[in-house]
């Protein structure tokens, strides 16, 4: 096995732990594109079942809001009967001032002649009275007959008759319009009443009409919300899907170029010249893919990067395969740029790496490996199937 030495590696290291030396230290564990599709599959369903919850939601949220809609219009029918009754009611009350006004004219006339009355009737008794001994001589010296004499003094005395019954009706008149206003102002402090019962209420129902109208904008606004919810949910299952659908075509072409490689040229080991700091590199990838795998397990993933190394179908140098775009997870999370700076690698990691690059496999000609999947034959090492 021939040996360049140079420092490539080890440039990229130290470059590489300026940045990360204050990480947290991660547990070795390998994320394969498999497992990548898994969690994706799986953060799908949790986000369509997110989205089914939040269209459940909006959907109670709807039947609530049009269930307050169906009582506000009741309550808008009701307020505006209770608003019709008052303004029928004032009007009531209205026409109620105005009778009880207008009797109480009525009365101030009624005791005006009833005080005009009273006065003539003093003034023709006292006449009477006064004058008694004139008049009677005056009627039997005037009188031609004594038929005309009494004719003359029934008309005395149906005057004196005539002032009490004129008297007498108009105090029953005045008592009358006093019993009309009576009745009018019990009326009146009835519909005055009633009125307030009225306004109350209104001024109840109005409340109503307000707090059911506030829920209806409350539950508006949560419909709202929730349709932003749920359309962010939609816009993050469409990504997700994409995303499922971009790593089930990298899984397909994983499969492919695992065919090609097997079908394709390979160089011995003894052709391949390994920089200095390749084993550094390979070990600490090793920590990271399977550090919690078994022995075997390690010294597989190291023959899967030699296998790329000596495969026409990849890059012919660690540091190529092991940094090829998108292929080892540890590079993309930064957890392989960690094990390197903290040196993380175990001696059964080292171990494995100078196996690997001495020649050694276990897993034959395979170039991948992840969580076993129904339907793809490999070998099968501790958690993992190489393929």
């Amino acid at each position: 096995m021939k040996r360049r030495y140079g420092f490539p590696v080890l440039s990229v290291i130290l470059c590489t732990s300026m940045y990360i030396c204050m990480m947290p230290k991660f547990d070795a564990y390998a994320t394969t594109t498999k497992e990548k599709l898994e969690q994706a599959e799986q953060q799908h369903k949790e986000t369509q079942e997110k989205i089914d919850d939040t269209k459940e939601n909006i959907e109670d949220l709807t039947n609530v809001k049009n269930s307050l809609q169906g009582e506000l219009k009741q309550l808008n029918e009701q307020l505006t009967e209770v608003s019709e009754n008052l303004e029928d009611l004032e009007k009531k009350i209205e026409d109620k001032e105005a009778e009880i006004e207008q009797t109480e004219a009525d009365l101030e006339e009624a005791m005006r002649i009833e005080t005009e009355q009273y006065e003539a009737m003093k003034k023709r008794i006292r006449f009477i009275y006064e004058k008694q001994d004139f008049m009677i001589m005056d009627m039997i010296f005037s009188s031609q007959s004594m038929a005309d004499f009494i004719n003359k003094n029934d008309y005395v005395e149906s005057l004196s008759a005539y002032d009490r019954k004129m008297l007498t009706k108009y105090e029953e008149t005045r008592a009358s319009i006093e019993d009309t206003k009576a009745l009018l102002e019990q009326e009146k402090k009835d519909l005055d009443a009633y009125h307030e019962e009225v306004v109350a209420e209104q001024e109840k129902v109005q409340g109503y009409v307000n707090n059911t109208s506030s829920s209806i904008s409350n539950y508006t606004g949560q419909i709202k919300d929730a349709e932003a919810v749920c359309e962010a949910y939609e816009t993050q299952a469409a990504q997700e899907e994409a995303d499922i659908q971009a790593l089930k075509k990298k899984l397909a072409e994983e499969i492919r170029l695992s065919k090609l490689a097997a079908q394709s040229s390979w160089r011995d080991i003894s052709e391949v010249s390994f920089d200095e700091g390749d084993r550094y590199l390979l070990a600490n990838l090793i920590y990271c893919e399977a550090g919690n795998q078994p022995y075997a397990g390690q010294l597989a993933v190291g023959a899967v990067v030699i296998n790329r190394v000596l495969s026409s179908v990849y890059p012919d140098t660690v540091v190529g395969v092991i940094y090829q775009n998108k292929q080892f997870s540890p590079v993309g999370s930064g957890r392989l740029a960690l094990a390197l700076a903290e040196n993380n690698a175990t001696e059964a990691c080292y171990r494995a790496a100078d196996e690997a690059m001495s020649g050694q496999t276990n897993v034959g000609t395979c170039v991948y490996f992840r969580t076993p999947i129904e339907g793809l034959s490999g070998i099968e090492i501790g958690g993992h199937i190489f393929y």
